[in-house]
């Protein structure tokens, strides 16, 4: 059980409009990639054991998904990830 996904807001100057190249981007459909903040829906709803046996891509797409660093092995990356969404007492 994990999130179902990053919502997108694109940040927008006052007045509402979009500046230079966004607007043409925005008119085509297209996204500016790093000009918008993604919230995720969902917290992540995984036990201790499921992010003890979290494939090394899994969590990377994890941590990303909530704009944590990806940095490190793989042990290191299960313990961030443990001790950013897990309570105190479920690790």
């Amino acid at each position: 059980m994990g999130s179902l996904g990053p919502t997108e807001f694109a940040l927008q100057p006052k007045g509402g409009k979009p500046a230079g190249g966004e607007q043409q981007q925005q008119q085509q459909g297209g996204s500016c990639g790093g000009c918008g903040f993604q919230m995720p829906l969902h917290y992540p709803r995984y036990r201790k054991a499921d992010y003890e046996a979290m494939p090394e891509w899994r969590l990377d797409c994890l941590l990303r998904e909530y704009g944590l660093p990806v940095a490190g092995d793989l042990h290191a990356k299960r313990r961030f990830a443990m001790g950013a969404f897990l309570w105190p007492d479920q690790y």
